[in-house]
């Protein structure tokens, strides 16, 4: 009865996930395709890219946090029925995402000078500030997509985004190819071309979805019931108190990364442009990971507003089996191609093999990435969201980070230590995560 059970959340995970996973993986393509085309350019501007990537990604991480806290809330009024809270979550959502996205876009833009003090190669950070400070111009756009996204994520609706995302990744690809290179015609901008193909396909994502939610009659009853009033600093408050501490775990998992590239950094440039391309590999199956927690999400509070919770502990669960059989598959793809994979970045052999010895670590690490995320998705759902944020604090920042610190710097292992530290956070993290879903779910169910 159990298997039956299991292979019936297979499905629906799987229906509701596989938009949202190509979605997630068109985000971070985008970085994939800056990477390779700057690559093609030298090894300083891969590293530049490298540095850049690592700064933005935690400005980034901070705005996509806040938004998450949307998701779960309208997901649980959906299984209410409660149309009149979802229609305020909606326009208070885009608000928020809004005001967010020019606040990290002003702070950004105040901290790139400061990039020379992290003790990286000065040609590095040359090429890197005015790379960051085009792409810190593209969080406004793309928090506002954030708002009209997980607003139709909480309502099961995945699919626009996925073909939002494809058409943009469609659009920097080919911007790529014109302003890195200055094909037909158009200005040679090299590594600072790249960064302006962002950051016109992200004006295109929140444009084309904000007239998709806007139009579309589906949502004419949510549009409607927002008439009568508009900004409720109730619901803005709530969206925040969920937010933000999602937003907090963010920072303490994907700043241990950041700043692992700039420890790699105090190496070399080689160094840095070989953690770029196996963090650009490991990001892309994260994010296809990230999409099934985003699906384990939407499917837990759903169920939790229905009041059904068997089915509650079941969606999470049958979430994680699947993530751990799809990062296992990932794993031995990165296995087989260590040595090919980066010579789609790069010909520098030397730095192909450092790219190669890294992904097999990459390898590893797999499991448990992908069951953290998901265990993260399965706890927003049941909206907990402050123990996750002290699970990362201890996993990535007070043993992954001096692990890796110990293992470079003071037993020689270079940059491979570093990537054993984010190992053993990863490791940690996972395993804490998980052992948290299955004691809160059935607390949740025992009380509710």
């Amino acid at each position: 009865m159990l298997v039956a059970s299991f292979k019936s959340h297979f499905k629906q995970n799987f229906f509701l996930a596989y938009p949202v996973v190509l979605s997630q993986l068109g985000h971070i393509l985008v970085s994939v395709c800056d990477s390779i085309m700057v690559g093609r350019t030298g090894t300083l501007p891969l590293a530049a890219a490298s540095l850049g990537n690592s700064i933005f990604t935690i400005f980034m991480v901070v705005g996509l946090g806040i938004s998450l806290g949307i998701t779960p809330l309208i997901a649980a009024a959906d299984g209410r029925k409660n149309r009149r809270r979802i229609s305020l979550l909606l326009i208070n959502g885009v608000l928020i995402c809004t005001v967010v996205g020019v606040l990290l876009f002003l702070m950004g833009y105040s901290f790139s000078p400061f990039l020379y003090y992290l003790n990286q190669p000065e040609q590095v950070v040359r090429l890197t500030i005015p790379y960051l400070n085009i792409l810190f111009i593209s969080l406004i756009p793309l928090m506002i997509f954030q708002g009209f996204r997980q607003f139709a994520e909480g309502l099961m609706l995945t699919r626009q985004s996925m073909y939002i995302s494809v058409l943009a990744n469609v659009v920097n690809f080919i911007l790529n190819y014109l302003l890195v290179f200055g094909n037909l015609g158009f200005p040679k901008l090299g590594l600072n071309g790249a960064a302006i193909a962002t950051l016109i396909s992200r004006i295109l994502m929140p444009i084309i979805m904000g007239i998709y939610v806007w139009q579309a009659p589906r949502f004419a009853e949510y549009r409607a019931r927002a008439q009568a009033k508009i900004i409720s600093y109730k619901h803005i408050r709530r969206i925040i108190q969920l937010g933000f501490p999602i937003a907090v775990q963010m920072i303490f998992e994907m700043s241990a990364f950041s700043f692992s590239a700039i420890m790699i950094g105090w190496l070399g440039a080689r160094e840095l442009a070989a953690h770029q391309i196996a963090i650009n590999i490991a990001a892309v199956t994260y994010m296809m990971a990230n999409g099934i927690a985003t699906a384990t999400t939407i499917r837990v509070s759903n169920e939790l507003g229905r009041g059904r919770y068997q089915q509650m502990r079941e969606a999470g669960f049958s979430s994680m089996i699947m993530t751990l059989l799809f990062m296992l598959a990932m794993a031995a793809l990165m296995v087989l191609g260590k040595h090919w994979i980066p010579s789609w970045y790069v010909t520098d052999v030397d730095v192909i093999q450092m790219a190669g010895g890294l992904l097999i670590i990459a390898a590893l690490f797999q499991l448990s990435d992908g069951l953290q995320v998901v265990g993260l998705g399965a706890l927003r759902g049941l909206e907990d969201v402050k123990v996750p944020g002290a699970i990362s604090l201890l996993a990535y920042w007070v043993l992954g980070l001096p692990t890796g610190y110990l293992f470079c710097f003071k037993l020689g292992y270079g940059v491979n230590g570093i990537w054993l530290g984010l190992l053993t956070g990863l490791t940690i993290a996972a395993l804490l995560l998980f052992f948290r879903f299955k004691k809160l779910s059935a607390i949740v169910a025992r009380r509710l």
